[in-house]
């Protein structure tokens, strides 16, 4: 059984390699072999961010990341925060989720009391 690969986003440089390649009319395998990706992924990345004025790199990099970043969940707990560092360390404790969320409920609940 072939070991899994994982996918890895188009990064930068090769999106303007794609430009560079499409204003050369170079064919879609072509691209890919060049690249090390396969040709489904160079296709779908044309459809995806090609304009009406054809494939650029920059608008191509905005537009994958919008749409990365509008199908995420907004963040629960921030970073800095100091329910933030309660869960880590009642993780440290080995605590369970359903421990720790408990937790967290009941402290919220006194802190707005």
């Amino acid at each position: 059984m072939p070991d899994k690969t994982s996918y890895q986003q188009l990064q930068p440089e090769e999106r303007l390699a794609i430009a560079s390649l499409r204003l050369q009319d170079v064919s879609i395998r072509a691209m890919a072999l060049m690249l090390g990706r396969s040709p489904a992924t160079i296709s779908r990345e044309l459809m995806r961010n090609s304009s009406a004025t054809g494939y650029a790199s920059v608008p191509a990099e905005a537009r994958s990341t919008a749409r990365r970043s509008a199908g995420r969940r907004p963040v629960k707990l921030c970073l800095q925060s100091v329910c933030w560092r309660v869960v880590l360390t009642l993780l440290d404790w080995k605590w369970s989720p359903q421990q720790i969320s408990g937790t967290l409920k009941r402290m919220v609940r006194c802190d707005v009391a």
